[in-house]
């Protein structure tokens, strides 16, 4: 059983920052956290910042240049930090990891509210 526990969303004002954070825990062998995706209200889950297979990185156009995702491999922890916040960016964050081999299954963490508001 895996489980991905995301911490670091709240209440922030435009233009501000926040750090999110996602830990992969229990039998997670082989299962590599991947990135984050998010979902605003009466919209679908989108990608936000990911890794590649190949270990590059892929963001979502609204992101580049203000979201910076990492990763420690050796904590199976990926991190997603968030500069210059617009109101756009609020939804609930959730965390992805992915078995590493066929049939590559996808692991969703429960999900963390980001608030932009001033």
């Amino acid at each position: 059983q895996v489980r991905l526990v995301e911490s670091g969303g709240g209440l922030v004002q435009p233009g501000g920052s926040l750090r999110l954070s996602c830990a992969a825990s229990g039998t997670s062998f082989n299962i590599k956290p991947m990135g984050w995706y998010r979902q605003a209200p009466g919209k679908q889950r989108e990608l936000v910042a990911t890794f590649t297979p190949r270990d590059s990185t892929n963001y979502a156009d609204s992101v580049k240049g203000r979201f910076t995702i990492s990763r420690d491999n050796a904590k199976n922890t990926v991190d997603l930090q968030m500069y210059r916040l617009k109101p756009e960016d609020a939804a609930v964050y959730y965390c992805n990891a992915r078995f590493q081999y066929w049939p590559y299954n996808d692991y969703w963490g429960q999900g963390t509210q980001v608030t932009v508001s001033a």
